[in-house]
């Protein structure tokens, strides 16, 4: 059992209400409302914007180039990802200003400074682990969603959404988070840190879950 298993095993049920909320059960059905979807979108774009901060900071907290490098890893990784973004507000003539220039919804406000708070507060574990939830829960999220390979998805009406986070690149750089903090965690892990580190990893998987719902509820009623 590596270190992210041992965190999720310890916030299982924080854990389970992020990766199984209704918003994801619905999105993987394809009956979530398009203005949810819409809604979830943009606000994570501009989430997105704040976790590039986040690993500009993990750059500025790490003390050898491996870590610089990781770091920047990171970084390409969320800029690439904003372009799936991009292309998806673009079907509804949302263009790139557009989206940057929506207000932060609180939920996102909320997430993303607790993430950067998180880094600056701590070192570069805390700020790993307070990332870790939405890295490697959204490849966990793709494949539960995609069991059958993105190929399957057919016609689904968020298959693009699905596919980038069920497929083998985003897939990569889930395993990459994953041994990024083992190795982090083998340079000076106790038992004491560990408790620390899972109550982190609980409270970043609750604004995650408050993401989804938030989502959710810019939606109206059911």
């Amino acid at each position: 059992m590596d270190i992210f298993d041992r965190l999720k095993a310890a916030a299982t049920d924080d854990w389970r209400a992020y990766v199984d909320h209704d918003f994801v059960r619905r999105l993987g059905a394809g009956t979530l409302p398009e203005a949810a979807f819409r809604t979830y979108l943009v606000q994570d774009y501009l989430f997105l914007i704040q976790f590039a901060r986040a690993y500009a900071l993990a750059a500025y907290k790490s003390r050898s180039l491996a870590d610089i490098g990781s770091a920047q890893e990171g970084l390409a990784s969320v800029l690439h990802e904003t372009e799936l973004h991009v292309r998806l507000c673009a079907r509804w003539g949302l263009s790139r200003a557009d989206i940057e220039a929506a207000p932060e919804h609180q939920a996102t406000v909320a997430y993303t400074r607790f993430v950067l708070d998180a880094g600056a507060a701590g070192d570069l574990m805390d700020l790993h682990v307070a990332l870790a939830p939405c890295v490697v829960g959204y490849a966990e999220i793709g494949r539960a969603l995609a069991p059958n390979g993105v190929e399957a998805l057919g016609n689904h009406p968020y298959a693009e959404w699905i596919g980038e986070y069920a497929g083998e690149g985003y897939q990569g750089v889930a395993a990459k988070a994953r041994r990024r903090l083992d190795d982090l965690a083998a340079r000076a892990m106790t038992e004491r840190r560990f408790t620390e580190l899972a109550g982190l990893f609980g409270a970043a998987s609750r604004l995650e879950a408050d993401f989804w719902q938030m989502g959710l509820d810019s939606a109206g009623p059911a």
